[in-house]
């Protein structure tokens, strides 16, 4: 299938888009607001794919791994796009917010997923890079080209936000 796609063969393209489709298109989900953005990302990423296969070294790691980290890009790519001329804003001590495990624990992934969604793009792919990858706010501030404190910023504010639209669910909810 590699082999194909390294020939532009659109049959093997097909095929290797379709095997991982799937799963790239959850992960897209996590930095976009809807199916129709993430989709778009995820197309955006498999150009990237097909045009840099010959890159690709086996030796250097899975290929699930190498088409996630251009799919990746591709999300962080939509998110600066989005995000452009916001406020940046720094912080330098960092603001703990809690959010009752039992409340998190109450809900479905696809509805953390959904209250995610609903944060501004930058605060958004701060906190999915924080906490669903593992990156440090130093490695996010490289990714986003901003500073680790304002990094730091968009994840405190994504805690706030998290835990008044938990606590909104739950008041709802009882």
């Amino acid at each position: 299938m590699i082999d194909g796609c390294r020939k532009g063969n659109r049959t093997a393209q097909e095929r290797l888009y379709k095997s991982y489709y799937r799963v790239m298109v959850s992960f897209c989900l996590r930095y976009t607001k809807n199916e129709a953005d993430a989709v778009e990302v995820l197309n955006n990423g498999f150009l990237k794919v097909f045009k840099n296969i010959q890159r690709y070294e086996p030796a250097q790691g899975t290929l699930y791994t190498w088409i996630r980290t251009i799919v990746m890009h591709s999300c962080l790519d939509f998110v600066k796009a989005r995000a452009g001329k916001a406020a940046h804003h720094e912080l330098t001590e960092a603001v703990e917010v809690h959010v009752p495990p039992e409340a998190v624990s109450k809900m479905k992934a696809t509805e953390l997923l959904q209250l995610v969604r609903q944060l501004p793009p930058a605060t958004q792919a701060v906190f999915n890079l924080y906490v669903m990858e593992g990156y440090n706010h130093k490695e996010i501030g490289q990714l986003l080209s901003i500073s680790a404190g304002t990094s730091k910023w968009h994840l405190s504010e994504a805690r706030k936000n998290l835990q008044k639209m938990i606590q909104h669910q739950d008041v709802n909810h009882s």
